[in-house]
């Protein structure tokens, strides 16, 4: 049976650095670095939750993240969302999609955009933001050291960036499909891109990273109908994103 949607989203594009409220990072182990996390809990009824640990140290980021719930075998997108209000949606909400689930543009105002995506190889960019190949696939463990740049930095000095990741089973059929498509590519199915789970990275609690046992996931593309496809879509990310951005804040203009 169809779970109930509720929630979310993706996006890509550089995003300015805003001033934001400041807030006092932990000093992680060593060096400037300093610490963040971010518990995620569910959007979209998917079931997902899990934890990402984050240490900064100039413009070196490295990530890792437990996650479980997600659809197995199915890749799924992750990134650091930069640019809203540093939050997540309302799980609760109704979205734009099907049945009210919540799809990439409905939460843009709460969590922005893709400032870096967390591939397991590969650009890291938000050009990347739906690079299928080299994504987590499923539940698992996820570690990568990567450059980010400083609009990301700031964002997550500063308690404005949000961890979420991608990939819905809506109707449980195992596999995404479905006859409603993604609004940021209308050849993929929303339950490709439409959010699982988020969570907004805080400073973290604990002194030092978890240690040992942390692997990245294998980025096949096992679970996907038309892998193809959806490769191609990546590059259609920031087209699509700044088009349901403009269309969302002209609605939003239009209701007033």
């Amino acid at each position: 049976m169809r779970k109930t949607m509720k929630s979310i989203s993706l996006m890509a594009a550089t995003m300015a650095a805003v001033g934001f409220g400041a807030t006092a990072p932990a000093l992680a182990e060593g060096s400037d670095a300093h610490s963040y996390q971010a518990d995620l809990s569910e959007l979209n009824d998917s079931g997902a939750s899990g934890t990402a640990w984050l240490t900064l140290d100039g413009d070196q980021l490295t990530v890792k993240m437990d996650t479980k719930g997600l659809l197995e075998g199915s890749p799924h997108a992750q990134h650091i969302h930069i640019g809203g209000k540093g939050k997540c949606p309302d799980p609760n909400m109704k979205g734009s999609g099907e049945n009210g689930a919540i799809q990439v543009s409905d939460a843009m105002d709460d969590y922005g955009m893709i400032g870096t995506s967390l591939t397991t190889k590969g650009g890291t960019g938000p050009d990347n933001g739906l690079d299928v190949a080299n994504f987590p696939t499923g539940d698992g463990h996820y570690e990568r050291t990567i450059k980010v740049s400083d609009d990301v930095a700031s964002s997550l000095k500063d308690g404005k960036a949000v961890v979420v990741v991608h990939g819905v089973d809506h109707n449980g059929s195992g596999k995404y499909d479905g006859d409603t498509k993604s609004d940021l590519d209308p050849s993929l199915p929303s339950e490709a891109t439409d959010p699982a789970a988020c969570g907004a990275v805080t400073v973290s609690q604990m002194s030092d990273m978890p240690q040992g046992g942390v692997e990245t996931g294998d980025g096949t593309t096992a679970g996907i109908e038309d892998a193809g496809l959806l490769a191609a879509g990546g590059a259609l990310v920031t087209a699509g994103v700044v088009g349901a951005v403009v269309s969302r804040r002209r609605s939003a203009r239009a209701q007033k």
